[in-house]
């Protein structure tokens, strides 16, 4: 999956994974009660960010990673007809 935005500094680009459809036991869950996803892949990486000394600090995510992140992190943005988070790197909890 190709994009054509960049991120600056130690942001990333996350395409969320879609919402759940039906619970474990079946349950179709209606449009109202379905929660944010909190999890989705890495579409782009940004340089890193400057330590205080000077120095970059490359990211520990790489394009293609499966991420969790809190569930209200990063801004929502459009690109091309798909939905998009941006946050800085630090609002992912975890690679899967």
């Amino acid at each position: 999956m190709s994009i054509s935005i960049k991120p600056l500094a130690d942001r990333v680009i996350v395409a969320p994974a879609a919402a759940e459809e039906k619970t474990k036991s079946g349950i179709i869950i209606p449009d109202t009660a379905k929660e944010k996803p909190q999890r989705g892949e890495i579409v782009a990486v940004g340089e890193g960010k400057v330590s205080e000394q000077g120095a970059l600090m490359k990211p520990q995510v790489a394009v293609g990673d499966q991420v969790l992140y809190g569930k209200y992190a990063g801004t929502e943005i459009s690109i091309d007809g798909s939905d998009y988070l941006i946050m800085r790197e630090s609002d992912i909890l975890a690679i899967l």
